[in-house]
């Protein structure tokens, strides 16, 4: 039996993909006439217009849209069925899309995805870094590596390691302006702000005795950059809020201490988020579970840190 509904369904969301119908051509190996009569046949076939054509531009109509979106999950539905029935008898295989943020992907989850590749050679992994989240879903990811809280409530999320947040400074910049003993003295140092996101400008949160207490503070020095506000405190220009995970060898040398320890920041622990399916592929949860064996520590080990911990968006 003919399997022409799959093959036009590839056929047009690799169109709509593209945005021409010669790179799809291009992709497909068709000559673009071919792809041209592909189309023409397609929307004869459903007695509508899927794409509006010009001589330079290549659009979507209404009836188009409709198509893309419900050939895009059949597609993905009939991808999974696939996985699903052959991963009981094979070993990890095929293509898996990770997204990571972009320091720490470079520089950690990359050497582990290395890794990981050599003791699974027959999965294709393809890593994008980005500094904001992306939308696994719309994106076709089928996994992302990031700190800090759920950011979609179509999601699931295993903790594959806790991370605490603290106030640092230098030793030196403290001997120059004194150690702040209370909140209210953030208001008179210079504090090196890690624009993140869309969290407000200039505004930390804290715990402390069971209430948040909200401090707006200001600083010289700003950026969006992890590792060159890292440097800036390393410098002595100011306090900064930073990770357990970026501060561990910078306290143990003694380049950083710790500012006001009494009072709790929002945790930043990393979580691998992927889309709500019932049945995940083999190869996703291979990767998930190499990751939470390279992170668990003996402490976690001891307190249960490594055990599977499984979140749903509310």
């Amino acid at each position: 039996m003919k399997n022409e509904p799959a093959s036009d369904m590839q056929f047009f969301v690799l169109v709509a993909k593209h945005g021409s119908l010669a790179a799809a051509a291009r992709a497909l190996d068709l000559t673009p006439p071919a792809a041209t009569k592909r189309l023409a046949t397609l929307e004869s076939r459903l007695g509508v217009r899927l794409v509006n054509r010009t001589t330079r531009t290549l659009s979507l109509t209404s009836e188009g849209e409709t198509y893309l979106q419900h050939a895009s999950r059949i597609l993905a539905e009939i991808k999974e069925m696939e996985d699903v029935v052959s991963q009981g008898r094979s070993a990890p295989r095929g293509l898996l899309r990770v997204n990571a943020t972009l320091g720490f992907g470079r520089t950690t989850i990359a050497p582990l995805v290395s890794t990981f590749t050599a003791r699974y050679p027959e999965v294709e992994i393809q890593m994008e870094v980005t500094d904001r989240p992306v939308d696994l879903v719309e994106s076709g990811f089928d996994l992302a590596i990031r700190f800090g809280a759920l950011p979609d409530k179509r999601l699931n999320a295993r903790k594959i390691m806790s991370n605490r947040r603290f106030l640092c400074a230098s030793p030196g910049y403290l001997d120059r302006h004194g150690m702040p003993k209370s909140l209210a003295d953030l208001a008179h140092h210079r504090c090196i702000i890690h624009r993140q996101n869309d969290d407000a400008y200039g505004i930390w949160r804290f715990m402390h005795q069971d209430h948040t207490e909200i401090v707006k503070v200001h600083g010289a020095l700003s950026s969006n950059d992890g590792d060159i506000v890292l440097g800036w405190a390393l410098d002595g220009h100011g306090i900064l809020i930073r990770s357990e995970w970026d501060l561990a060898k910078y306290l143990d040398s003694g380049r950083l201490k710790i500012v006001l320890p009494e009072f709790d920041l929002p945790a930043a622990d990393l979580f691998v988020y992927y889309p709500s399916k019932r049945n995940q592929t083999i190869r996703a949860r291979a990767f998930i579970d190499f990751l939470v064996e390279h992170f668990r520590g003996p402490q976690d080990s001891q307190n249960g840190g490594g055990k599977r911990r499984e979140r749903k968006g509310k």
